[in-house]
């Protein structure tokens, strides 16, 4: 028999650094668009019996227009560079056939995660919320939704974080709702 070699390649390296530069992409991408710009987080929301987690209110001092069309532009820049290391990654000649599947496995759970996104927002918007952008990665998830004036209240994020729980499956201590004015 013989013994399976540990030997790392030059393949291998490569796989690795281009999915380490992936999740850094996505996180520095959410970071930016969560805390990034002039939006600030304060303690407006009110406690409620239904607490699946803790919401924040964030006043944005630009157009919330233009933040949501700014923070879904960056989200498709983001995902577009991540689709392009995986196509890379699966259309590269020196790649093994192990690499193009995890580089496949990501793309479908990319995907799949746009998928998600995209409904919860939908959802969002349909039960009575004027705009909303939802990021999620599989472990976690941040919504920012406009209110009105008076901020949004706890029944609301507890609405919102039903609709999220009913179309994926994330810990609860890991969602997190952004109200911007």
């Amino acid at each position: 028999m013989r013994k399976p070699s540990l030997v790392i390649g030059k393949k291998q390296i490569l796989l690795a650094g281009m999915t380490l530069m992936l999740g850094i992409a996505v996180y520095a991408n959410y970071a930016v668009t969560s805390s990034g710009g002039k939006i600030k987080a304060t303690d407006k929301i009110e406690k409620q019996s239904v607490n699946y987690g803790e919401a924040e209110l964030v006043n944005a001092d630009k157009n919330t227009t233009d933040y949501f069309s700014e923070a879904r532009i960056e989200r498709m820049n983001a995902r577009d560079e991540a689709k392009e290391t995986l196509k890379n990654i699966m259309g590269g000649g020196d790649a093994t056939e192990e690499e193009k599947a995890v580089a496949a496995e990501e793309a479908a759970a990319m995907t799949g995660l746009m998928e998600s996104e995209s409904k919860v927002e939908s959802l969002v918007k349909a039960a009575g919320f004027t705009d909303c952008v939802c990021y999620l990665d599989g472990e976690n998830a941040n919504i920012v939704v406009q209110s009105g004036p008076e901020g949004l209240i706890a029944s609301e994020a507890a609405q919102i974080k039903d609709i999220l729980l009913s179309e994926v499956t994330i810990p609860t201590e890991n969602i997190r709702i952004f109200d911007v004015e």
